[in-house]
């Protein structure tokens, strides 16, 4: 749900923000606290200089151990809690299982306080089950995607996404991306059926510059507006025969930077192709 603000200022005639059934959660803090950790904070600095431009700490906030795994095979767990996640878009599910070990999971669609989920070959398919991409049948939304067996999800993990299995071919399976990509996965990768909640984070406006920089953004200053610190900087406003360039000189006119060339053979279909 987005809750709206009375316009008692400018900041607050155009911000709105998130309030989802996460917040309403009762579960008490001493029982997460052992599935927080507090990163180091460095923002865009190394050695107290600037180096990666644009980011800052932000508000103060720890982070949540979320299971991508999801190897805790043919039992069943019960959610808990709902909780969110300063990292992240979507909500967690807090997951409490009969040997009494509790495990946050990404919270997919319709699945609240109460529920059930379970990992395993042969499960039902059901929102937050997880189960191989070979067993799943066509069609099917699924999100938390491994690359490589019994390494983690790594594909399809923000709020309101999801793949859908589009084809199997001998050991592997094609799933079409949320970016149009269709790709290619092993059948023994584990996957997580159903969609990603909490899908109108994309709906927040912020109203003021003072929440971008709680969420650790700093303002972006174009290199030509500079003095100095930039090969575009100076008094001149024109350029004659200069290209865009970043900081150091690179080339930045759309120049594509991809490297793992390696895996461009599990790419069936480019998401840039129409």
């Amino acid at each position: 749900m987005i809750r709206k603000y009375s316009p008692t200022s400018p900041g607050r005639r155009g911000k709105s923000r998130m309030v989802s059934e996460a917040s309403a959660s009762k579960t008490t803090k001493s029982v997460r606290k052992h599935l927080t950790v507090d990163l180091k904070k460095q923002s865009g600095r190394s050695g107290g200089r600037i180096s990666v431009q644009h980011k800052s700490n932000g508000a103060k906030k720890r982070y949540r151990i979320v299971d991508f795994k999801r190897n805790k095979f043919d039992i069943i767990g019960k959610v808990e809690a709902l909780d969110y996640d300063p990292y992240r878009a979507c909500d967690l599910a807090l997951i409490l299982y009969p040997d009494g070990e509790r495990r946050y999971i990404l919270r997919p669609e319709n699945v609240n306080i109460g529920d059930t989920v379970v990992s395993g070959t042969e499960v039902e398919v059901k929102n937050g089950n997880t189960m191989p991409l070979g067993n799943i049948p066509l069609g099917t939304p699924v999100h938390n995607i491994e690359l490589y067996p019994n390494a983690g999800g790594k594909f399809i993990r923000s709020a309101g996404a999801a793949g859908a299995i589009t084809a199997k071919e001998g050991k592997y399976v094609n799933i079409k991306m949320p970016s149009g990509e269709v790709r290619r996965f092993l059948a023994v990768c584990y996957a997580t059926i159903g969609r990603l909640g909490n899908d109108e984070f994309k709906l927040v406006k912020l109203g003021k510059a003072g929440s971008n920089r709680h969420k650790g953004v700093r303002p972006t200053t174009r290199g030509k507006t500079r003095s100095i610190g930039h090969p575009l900087a100076g008094k001149y406003k024109r350029r004659m025969g200069r290209h865009p360039v970043d900081q150091w000189g690179n080339l930045s006119k759309g120049k594509k930077t991809r490297k793992r060339t390696h895996t461009s053979k599990y790419i069936v279909k480019d998401r840039r192709s129409k």
